[in-house]
């Protein structure tokens, strides 16, 4: 798959994962799980990149004596989920194109 495309599937992901409620790194990764396999360190590069472009916010709370980091989905965050189920249905369209002649859809 290529990076840029795969690249912006992930940070799509990691935005709908803390979507409605906030989250931290290792329960993003397991609510993740039975959809995609994130390591730990793709995931943080993906939050730090979020949290440069003004998609998320993070927040550090003490819990069982340990700081742990909490992310939250910003307006900017719900707005890429919304531009990206648009993005979708043209991605879908564009498969579609491609795998027709696969799938009977031949229309010649």
């Amino acid at each position: 798959m290529d990076v840029q495309l795969k690249r912006g599937l992930l940070d799509v992901c990691v935005l709908a994962a803390i979507k409605d409620e906030d989250s931290y790194g290792y329960k993003i990764i397991k609510d993740m799980k039975p959809y995609i396999e994130l390591s730990e360190s793709t995931l943080y590069t993906i939050l730090k990149r979020l949290e440069t472009a003004d998609m998320l916010t993070v927040c550090t709370v003490e819990h069982g004596g340990r700081l742990r980091k909490y992310y939250r989905i910003t307006d900017n965050g719900l707005k890429r989920i919304e531009s990206f189920k648009d993005e979708w249905k043209e991605i879908l369209s564009i498969y579609q194109f491609v795998t027709k002649e696969e799938n009977g859809n031949d229309q010649a």
